[in-house]
């Protein structure tokens, strides 16, 4: 198989898709071949770092390459990114002596050293890859701005890149990818509110909308803010391991200082609303912040499972009972409790 090659440059074009990708758009799709790729003028004794085939993780790492002459074995995630990949099992044993095979690789290079991400490590048997291969495993560091310096080191690692970092700026870039799914389950909240507290025995009421369904849309966004945006910003510093119990914290917190404030203070005239405000919001800001386990380093498979199990119910049983103070509040409207 012939390597492909590529350059360190990323242009344009690239940078908008970047911004796309990070808003959300194509995010799924955003993928390369995998495969063999050439950066530089890469030779027999050059180095083979291996990769995910989500694209933005590509790119990241040639950009940060250059001026170096690598290999880069780029392995079939089906577009997920390493730390992911690693979790899900796509970027694992399997499929790199898979490409190694495909790629062959013992005929492009004199050597059989393959450097991982060390995000990847949870994924792959650096044992079994040698037996089956005879391409010894090692991982380099977290982020590739640190390979260079890693490799000019003579393939030694500072504690510095060995360390697993997950600052604001980090967590800040990915809440476009928590928001805008969120977003997308709040139009059809928007439509059920709508027809809910508008729907009068005579027909449709605008102004029982304006009065009832708009402080609830309004709390809708909040709860959004407080799932997708306040909880990943304020991460460390919410109490607690749990994502669902740090999206409830930071939920319950937002929606009694939204209820402070005109116009979703309405929403406290009656002990039905007040009941599906402080069960139904919370809870929907801890299901929304559960998502993001999947952006971070700070979970394990077996823990977001054990979350899951938990959660859900308590998710159903919040929706549930939230959904019937709404119905006691219209059959009070309608004279008939």
């Amino acid at each position: 198989m012939m390597a492909q090659s590529v350059t360190a440059d990323i242009s344009q074009s690239e940078r908008w898709e970047h911004l796309r990708c990070r808003l959300g758009a194509f995010r799924d799709r955003y993928i390369v071949a995998p495969g063999l790729y050439a950066l530089g003028e890469p030779d027999a004794n050059s180095d083979v770092l291996v990769s995910a085939n989500y694209k933005l993780s590509f790119d990241v790492l040639r950009q940060e390459l250059k001026g170096f002459d690598i290999w880069i074995l780029v392995l079939d995630t089906k577009g997920i990114n390493v730390w992911c990949a690693a979790g899900k099992g796509t970027f694992g044993t399997q499929e790199l002596v898979k490409q190694i095979v495909e790629a062959r690789l013992e005929s492009v290079v004199n050597h059989r050293r393959l450097m991982l991400p060390q995000l990847g490590a949870v994924g792959v048997n650096a044992a079994e890859v040698r037996t089956r291969t005879g391409f010894k495993v090692s991982f380099g560091p977290v982020r590739a701005s640190d390979i260079p310096a890693y490799m000019r080191a003579g393939y030694r690692k500072t504690p510095e890149m060995s360390t697993i970092r997950f600052p604001i700026r980090d967590r800040l870039v990915l809440t476009p990818m928590e928001i805008n799914p969120a977003m997308r389950q709040y139009l059809w909240f928007a439509a059920g509110v709508l027809i809910l507290f508008g729907l009068q025995g005579n027909g449709i009421l605008f102004s029982s909308i304006r009065d009832s369904g708009v402080p609830f849309l309004l709390m809708g966004l909040v709860t959004v803010a407080a799932g997708a945006l306040i909880t990943p910003v304020l991460l460390p510093f919410i109490p607690f391991r749990s994502f669902a119990i740090k999206g409830m914290i930071a939920g319950a917190v937002a929606v009694y200082l939204a209820t402070l404030a005109p116009p979703i203070s309405a929403t406290q005239d009656h002990w039905t609303l007040r009941i599906a405000t402080f069960l139904f919001f919370p809870a929907a800001s801890s299901y929304i912040a559960l998502q993001f386990t999947g952006s971070t380093t700070y979970t394990g498979m077996s823990g977001v499972r054990k979350e899951l199990k938990i959660a859900i119910p308590l998710y159903i049983g919040a929706a549930a009972v939230s959904l019937l103070m709404l119905i006691f509040f219209k059959a009070g409207e309608w004279g008939i409790a």
